[in-house]
């Protein structure tokens, strides 16, 4: 939704990035010329330099727009808008280096300026970009540059987007109507409600819309038309959500067939190099940690053999991508003759009905309070060390680091038709459900989070849960 607020944002990060990448070069030439006394590799005069600079510093910017450093895709969100930078700043020294060979000339006086500016470029852009958005956040705080929504739809997309949306200080959207059933409607929402959309579009100007998002295409075409000639006639930005959330999750392209848009919906953004990517970090990272954590992996066997006789290892039946049957590692801390079966079997078996009721509607029992853990297995459980044999299951291909809860067989009914999606990705060590900092979430909702997890994964995403990992181990909050 490109609306007039997000443009003029859009090019007051450009200007930002303009004069940044300016001073960057201009402190760079400065530390080493004026303050490093060693002999220079080329006689550059300050002016030249700048010249220079003034010439490069567009293609910089071009790289950045080609990288979405301009869209809101990528600003709303810190960490990515970060990695971006930092790509595109390394992009831009490149170019800097091949423009120099190009000329057949020197472009810095000395080979520690392109360092130095490499890296003052990284840092001031970030500092600058952030400085951006705490004035943006507070234009909006004061309603500035905020943009009335529309929202024309019956379906229970409506509902989601407004949850979504209407946190003005942050998304910069204030809902100002909604035209569609009441039941559709936020009870806590306030605002104007149109019973149907023709009623609505007579009063755009009235309540000072300027964005119109819809929902459902009605059966009617013409109401269809009526609603978005009512947008370009007023010069209101219009966007077309489908309700329904298989079209909008996922990765999705658009081509054109025959001479008609043609969508293209596909499970999961985890497809061609970003599955690549995702696999080639697992085995590096995995490796790292493997000669990292060889002495923990040997002393927590032999504790295992001394305090916990038996198999050292517990290896569960789960199913992998595309729904591939294996075996999950894990450190055994159930008692040798559980485990074999289903846990609510084991539960009936021993006269806990309690329990019983507490895994049909979480799938878990608290550690705890389980009868079946013995006293180092508690141990193990509570620091999260029964799942460090899973990295064997990572380098085998069966599991990724981060990646949805691995399904039993017997709990694909559970899932009500959800499986096939959470098997089109490799299940993870970890996930979101495990950082999300609750552990009363039910099943269902840890379902839902998965389903996010699947429908909009990115290699961010995934740093973005491997970070949020380490202090839940540490301070053992998360979900179990």
């Amino acid at each position: 939704m490109p609306t007039r607020s997000a443009r003029l944002y859009s090019i007051a990060l450009l200007t930002g990035d303009f004069f940044t990448l300016l001073i960057a070069f201009i402190l760079a030439y400065i530390v080493r010329v004026q303050f490093d006394h060693r002999p220079l590799v080329a006689q550059i005069h300050g002016l030249d330099f700048i010249s220079t600079a003034l010439v490069l510093i567009p293609l910089w910017l071009i790289a950045f727009a080609s990288l979405g450093l301009y869209n809101s895709r990528i600003y709303t969100k810190r960490l990515v808008e970060a990695g971006k930078l930092f790509i595109g700043s390394s992009i831009g020294i490149l170019i800097v280096i091949g423009y120099a060979f190009v000329v057949d000339q020197p472009v810095f006086p000395a080979r520690l300026v392109a360092v130095y500016a490499f890296a003052a470029s990284f840092l001031l852009l970030i500092f600058c970009r952030e400085f951006l958005r705490q004035i943006r956040t507070s234009l909006f705080r004061y309603g500035k540059g905020i943009s009335r929504v529309l929202i024309i739809g019956t379906s229970a997309a409506v509902s989601d987007i407004v949850a979504h949306l209407d946190d003005t200080k942050h998304s910069g959207y204030h809902i100002a109507a909604i035209a569609g059933p009441r039941q559709v409607v936020p009870k806590s929402w306030r605002g104007n409600h149109y019973g149907s959309a023709d009623a609505a579009l007579k009063q755009l100007q009235h309540d000072h819309i300027t964005t119109i998002i819809q929902t459902d295409l009605y059966e009617d075409s013409s109401r269809n038309k009526r609603i978005l000639n009512a947008a370009q006639s007023l010069h209101i930005s219009y966007s077309f959500i489908p309700g329904e959330a298989e079209f909008y999750s996922g990765k999705n392209t658009v081509d054109v067939f025959l001479g008609y848009p043609m969508i293209s919906v596909y499970q999961t953004p985890l497809i061609g190099w970003g599955e690549v990517v995702k696999r080639l970090f697992d085995i590096i990272a995995v490796t790292i940690g493997i000669i990292i954590l060889s002495p923990v992996l040997a002393l927590l066997i032999i504790l295992q053999k001394i305090l916990n006789p038996g198999p050292i290892f517990y290896i569960n039946k789960r199913l992998s991508k595309y729904a591939e049957p294996f075996g999950v590692f894990k450190f055994r801390s159930m008692r040798p003759e559980f485990g074999k079966k289903d846990a609510i079997e084991d539960f009936k078996s021993m006269g806990r009905e309690d329990l019983v009721k507490e895994y049909r509607i979480h799938r878990k029992v608290v550690s705890t309070i389980d009868p079946r853990i013995t006293r180092f297995g508690h141990f193990l459980r509570n620091h999260s060390l029964d799942e460090l044999p899973q990295i064997i299951n990572v380098l085998r291909g069966d599991m990724s680091l981060v990646g949805p809860r691995p399904i039993e067989p017997v709990e694909i009914n559970l899932y009500k038709g959800h499986s096939p999606l959470l098997h089109s990705v490799r299940p993870g060590i970890t996930g979101l459900w495990q950082v999300s900092g609750r552990n009363d979430l039910t099943f269902e909702q840890r379902v839902d989070l998965e389903l996010y997890y699947a429908q909009n994964w990115s290699f961010w995403l995934d740093i973005k849960i491997l970070f949020k990992t380490i202090p839940v181990l540490l301070k053992k909050t998360g979900a179990r």
